[in-house]
């Protein structure tokens, strides 16, 4: 990862979003360098998740343009998305296999750097390894996720509502983790109704009629 105090790593410049002829958003305007998250608000539907989609690469700009690393992303795509890791509403879990075998698969997919076991036993599954994916609560399946967050480190993390299901205990460890990756220089852009207590956060605000970030 890029060491704080770098130039500004990921610019998004006049964005814009439409979903089936709705115009979600435009005229979106950020910068995060090494270590910072931006946290999006807003009601639902104005457009916080297509904007995780979006940065993802999952769905198409309407207008606009984004660069990481001082390039646009549209020119170096596998580059760019070979640096982040993109957290959504989908478990991406196989009910039949084990939980591990699950963990593994995706492993094997990224080509991860961290032990599988290892992984788990961070996020506190490592009691659930042996067990039938289709026996997670919906709590167990929300830290799933974050042990892929874990299984190699990227430089993005694209977070959607990483706390939901999640008790005081869950909603603690994704503060931790998000501290740890932002102190090793990685950045984050979360969506999430939990009031997490990451500091220094910038906000940016869906929804409402200006377009860069407050």
């Amino acid at each position: 990862m890029e060491s704080k105090g770098a130039a500004p790593a990921l610019v998004a410049t006049g964005i814009a979003c439409r979903r089936a002829e709705r115009l979600l958003f435009r005229e979106l305007n950020f910068t995060l360098a090494p270590g910072q998250v931006l946290m999006l608000r807003g009601p639902n539907g104005s457009g916080k998740s297509s904007l995780l989609r979006l940065l993802a690469g999952l769905l198409p700009m309407a207008e606009g343009e984004l660069s990481w690393r001082g390039r646009k992303v549209g020119a170096e795509r596998a580059a760019y998305r070979a640096d982040l890791a993109y957290l959504g509403h989908l478990d991406a879990l196989k009910p039949q296999l084990l939980v591990r075998e699950n963990l593994q698969f995706w492993a094997e997919l990224i080509g991860a750097t961290m032990p599988v076991d290892n992984a788990l036993a961070k996020v506190g599954l490592a009691p659930c390894a042996d067990f039938p994916a289709q026996h997670l609560s919906a709590g167990q399946r929300r830290r799933f996720g974050l042990a892929r967050l874990l299984l190699k480190p990227v430089p993005i993390w694209l977070l959607d509502e990483p706390s939901t299901a999640l008790d005081a205990n869950g909603q603690k460890l994704v503060v931790d983790l998000i501290t740890r990756h932002r102190a090793a220089g990685g950045i984050a852009v979360i969506s999430s109704h939990d009031d997490l207590a990451l500091a220094q956060a910038t906000t940016l605000v869906l929804g409402a009629s200006a377009g860069g970030a407050a």
